[in-house]
């Protein structure tokens, strides 16, 4: 089962007025444990002391994309982590990396995770981002044009305007390395500019009249949409309208701030919660069996009696808490992290999970 490590802060680099890249050092022993795959993301934690010195402690987790834009060769373990951290009104973990990290200090730090991934291989890609979605395919992209020779990419991004654009001169550093497979697009939402796409936000509706006249969409093989909700949503609804296959479309989101929609995972409806339900979990080979407090998620009753039950954004959008669910049936609150034929395997998020069966069994192992 994946552990904190503590890792030294190396550097702390401003992006724009809010955000930073964070590089974090891996000592040589744990070099194996965090090798990744461009496109995935790491949790990180930290305690806060609300109040004064006799107040209870709190931990905060959030989840990053790795974002290094000259990730290590294929197999090889990294030295360094890189993340992209944007500031979110009201963060506590984005607030305190803006205002407070510094070389020098400590982060507690999960391997890395997720299934946005592209393994490079010949034909051509394409992505949607906004804001801070493009940390991961920064990486994505980095990494296949350079492995890959017979591969192509466009990347279509949204952002406010050209000061808070992250990695602006990452990827324009992409397109001088690889003029001819390189393809950047960008549209400002806020910021009238003399080239590129009209100023106005990227919706389904722009989309689907857009995405055709800059390329051959059916002849993508692969589609990587990452940002906001709105977003991301709008960009899948104008690909399946202009007939792309749902396995050609990846996506991840970030920071979903509207009402839970329920999703039952099961037959029955989402009204049929059972409150003297059990649950039986399996994590890191030993198993429990306990009962589940009125309203409590599944994650939420594991952890009352297993501390190292993994999660990260309780918000159904970064997949840390993924489990197979072994027997019974749940409702799940909401769900941006997995994928269809991940939900028909039977997995489900462990922190938006509700009983609606007496009994729930469910593997972090699985």
């Amino acid at each position: 089962m994946s552990t904190f490590h503590p890792l030294r802060v190396t550097a702390v680099d401003r992006l724009t007025d809010d955000a930073v890249a964070l590089t974090l050092a891996v000592p040589d022993e744990l070099r194996p444990l965090y090798r990744y795959e461009p496109g995935q993301h790491i949790a990180l934690r930290r305690s806060r002391t609300a109040g004064d010195a006799h107040a209870a402690t709190t931990e905060v987790r959030r989840t990053y994309s790795l974002c290094d834009p000259a990730p290590p060769a294929d197999g090889d373990a990294p030295a360094t982590l890189r993340i992209g951290i944007r500031g979110v009104e009201g963060g506590d973990f984005s607030g305190y990396a803006l205002k407070e990290l510094a070389a020098g200090d400590s982060v507690d730090v999960l391997p890395p995770a997720g299934r946005f991934v592209l393994q490079p291989r010949p034909g051509r890609f394409a992505a949607v981002v906004g804001g801070s979605g493009i940390t991961p395919v920064l990486s994505i992209a980095s990494t296949l044009l350079a492995r890959e020779p017979e591969a192509r990419f466009c990347l279509l991004r949204s952002d406010r305007s050209t000061a808070s654009t992250m990695f602006l001169e990452e990827v324009a550093d992409l397109k001088d390395r690889y003029p001819g497979r390189f393809h950047l697009v960008t549209a400002l939402s806020r910021e009238e500019t003399q080239s590129g796409l009209p100023t106005g936000r990227l919706d389904e509706k722009r989309l689907t009249g857009l995405l055709p006249s800059l390329l051959s969409v059916p002849d993508i093989d692969g589609w990587y949409l990452c940002g906001p909700l709105g977003l991301v949503e709008g960009a899948a609804g104008a690909l399946r309208g202009l007939g792309v296959p749902r396995a050609r479309i990846h996506q991840e989101i970030f920071h979903v701030t509207e009402a839970p929609r329920a999703e039952t995972a099961g037959s029955r409806s989402p009204d049929a919660d059972v409150r003297a339900a059990t649950v039986t979990a399996t994590l890191d080979g030993r198993s429990g069996h306990w009962p589940m407090d009125d309203g409590e998620s599944v994650l939420e009753t594991v952890l009352r009696h297993r501390s190292d039950a993994p999660f990260a954004c309780k918000g159904g959008v970064c997949g840390t808490c993924r489990v197979r669910l072994v027997s019974g049936e749940v409702r799940m609150d909401r769900n941006y992290a997995l994928e269809p034929e991940e939900l028909t395997a039977g997995y489900v998020l462990a922190c938006q999970s509700h009983p609606v069966t007496p009994a729930v069994e469910v593997d972090f192992d699985g």
